[in-house]
């Protein structure tokens, strides 16, 4: 028999193609959900280091942001990677002025 996905409701998640390039943010700020995930999952900050980071934030809303991240994983993921290479693009081509002649 098989199992009904049940839809989850994300409160404190806005997604405005105004704002942000029409990413998911926390609502209310210009926060975006894969900041708070990278900082959880990557850099390994606990909800309460991320508060600590960003303190206009509340708990329950870095919560509602994990929560929608790994609803969406695979599409922020795949987002977040491809963001990476533009970015790495751009510097190859437009190295820093700051690093010229700086031993590596």
């Amino acid at each position: 028999m098989p199992v009904a996905e049940k839809k989850i409701s994300h409160p404190f998640i806005s997604i405005d193609p105004k704002l942000s390039g029409g990413q998911s943010v926390i609502r209310g700020t210009r926060m975006k959900v894969i900041e708070i995930a990278v900082r959880y999952e990557f850099m390994g900050l606990s909800p309460d280091a991320i508060i600590d980071e960003y303190p206009f934030l509340k708990l329950e809303q870095v919560h509602d942001a994990l929560s929608y991240y790994y609803e969406h994983k695979a599409a922020l993921d795949n987002k977040f990677k491809a963001e990476n290479v533009f970015i790495e693009k751009i510097r190859k081509q437009h190295p820093s002025k700051l690093l010229k002649g700086k031993p590596a």
